[in-house]
């Protein structure tokens, strides 16, 4: 088989960490290569690397495309190399059509300085048709939906006529449908020639498109299998160093009293003026409990824990607290009586990009270590520390950017910040989402520790076996109602879905 790309012997530090050593890999042409690894095993760091984000001189290795060998300064040259990377963060000039992001900075000209507006969307039409998507070159970006956003950037990325196509993360905002979808695409790509770098955690996606796999942990390559040699469970363990008997450690907890019940709540649209997305919903929770709650995109699953939280306005309804109604209106009120929410985006909602470690962590819990309102330093670097241990989080240390870390790590620092408050509820909207296998369970661990000190949580996932392994009890939203509530001892996924699609109403 033909060999695109070769990365021999790459060494990547960040000061005195060193991210992987001595690592290599080679692609052939039209295959799919998936790279797996927990977070911080270097995956998205090589890839960077391979892009031109981390230039020549800035780690140690040769790159080779087609037998030539590469020197990138920037990203651009990447691309001229024919690199194409497409990040798990989607990134669209929002308010610019769909013809002007594919041609960006490109547009043909009838002559220097007039664009050629009839070729223009001639040929986006045809890089359109080669995703399968189907959208006027004209309409704002804006207007697209994230899974027809993610679909662009691939065919904006075809513009260039790729050697290579980097997908990191791909499927991490699509439905099972959009994912399918891609993955045909990407078939369909390697069928013309063009060879594909996956990235994901979902190794369901894995076996699914990919020819081989290579497991990264801890910076070095453990392993490399064929596609006929794939084990689920080989891969979880080459990716953790150790045998996960039980993916969903979930410990059986005595239920104490009734902590939070939400009664009659509507909640408005957040785009919409005149629509409710939460129309009369009720639940209660109980101390110790797990309560998951599932649905598909655009049930109410988000609205419902933001509008707990005092981030999204309610127009009908109740929250009791401990028998005590409760008029929240703000997350600071809510911060305040005891509430937690991990939301959904963590970059957007749940870190704060500039600031290090130890600040993201106490941010929620100023009061306790500042005295007359000044921040005593000292307590900031005991508390955090504790945690930091505790969590076992992989940064060179507590001054460390966020920004530096790896999704996982980012996760458990937001974790960090609620496990700092005396919390009564704690709602944990996807909280594994970006998560490799061995956070996963240190994150199910963390939440079996809350509910045997008598925390209530909410969890909302998309991942059914993750639900399935951690709840004691589930609701199932569909059109803003509840639809389904269903006891543990009952539930299985063809209940929730049935549910979830509006088939089946079930109710304990």
């Amino acid at each position: 088989m033909e060999i695109i790309l070769k990365m021999n012997n790459i060494t990547k530090k960040f000061g005195t960490v060193t991210v992987f050593e001595n690592v290599s890999l080679e692609l052939y042409k039209g295959e799919v290569l998936a790279l797996v690894g927990e977070n911080g095993a270097g995956k998205s760091t090589l890839m960077n690397i391979l892009s031109g984000t981390y230039p020549d001189g800035a780690f140690e290795g040769r790159i080779f495309i087609n037998g030539e060998e590469k020197f990138f300064k920037n990203p651009s040259d990447s691309q001229n190399a024919g690199i194409e990377m497409i990040h798990q963060e989607i990134s669209l000039n929002l308010d610019l059509t769909v013809a002007e992001n594919i041609f960006l900075g490109r547009l043909p000209q009838r002559v220097p300085g007039v664009v050629d507006w009839k070729k223009t969307y001639a040929q986006t039409q045809k890089y359109l048709e080669m995703v399968r998507l189907d959208v006027d070159p004209k309409e704002p970006v804006r207007n697209l939906s994230t899974s027809q956003q993610q679909l662009l950037s691939i065919a904006k990325s075809l513009v260039r006529y790729p050697k290579v196509l980097v997908l990191d993360e791909p499927t991490s905002a699509l439905t099972e449908q959009d994912a399918a979808n891609l993955f045909s695409i990407i078939k369909e790509l390697c069928s013309r020639g063009i060879s594909c770098i996956y990235i994901s955690h979902h190794l369901e996606e894995v076996f699914e498109i990919a020819n081989r796999v290579m497991v990264l942990r801890d910076g070095n390559v453990i392993s490399c299998y064929n596609r006929a040699d794939l084990k689920v469970n080989r891969i979880v363990e080459d990716m953790v160093g150790r045998k996960i008997d039980d993916m969903y450690p979930k410990e059986k907890v005595p239920l104490g009293h009734e902590v939070l019940r939400v009664e009659n709540f509507t909640v408005k649209h957040p785009f919409m003026a005149d629509k409710n997305i939460v129309e009369n919903i009720g639940f209660s929770l109980r101390q110790g409990e797990i309560l998951g709650i599932a649905g598909l995109v655009g049930a109410g699953r988000t609205e419902i824990a933001n509008a707990i939280f005092g981030t999204l306005r309610t127009t009908d309804g109740e929250i009791y607290l401990n028998g005590e109604k409760m008029n929240i209106t703000s997350p600071l009120q809510a911060i305040e009586n005891g509430i937690g929410l991990v939301t959904e985006d963590r970059k957007k909602t749940g870190i704060i990009p500039p600031m290090n470690l130890k600040e993201n962590m106490t941010i929620s819990s100023l009061h306790a270590v500042s005295t007359a309102g000044i921040v005593s330093k000292v307590s900031e670097q005991t508390i955090a520390q504790r945690f930091f241990d505790k969590l076992h989080v992989k940064a060179e240390g507590l001054n460390t950017n966020i920004m530096n870390l790896s999704g996982g790590n980012q996760q458990k620092i937001v974790l960090a910040k609620w496990l700092m408050k005396d919390l009564k509820v704690l709602i944990l909207d996807e909280p594994t989402r970006g998560v490799d296998v061995g956070a996963k369970v240190e994150i199910y661990n963390i939440m079996n520790e809350l509910v045997k000190s008598k925390v209530a949580i909410i969890m909302i996932s998309s991942d059914l076996p993750e639900l399935l392994g951690m709840c004691d009890r589930f609701l199932v939203l569909f059109g803003g109602k509840v639809w389904a509530e269903i006891p543990r001892n009952q539930v299985s996924q063809e209940k929730i879905m049935r549910a979830a699609t509006g088939l089946e109403e079930y109710f304990s």
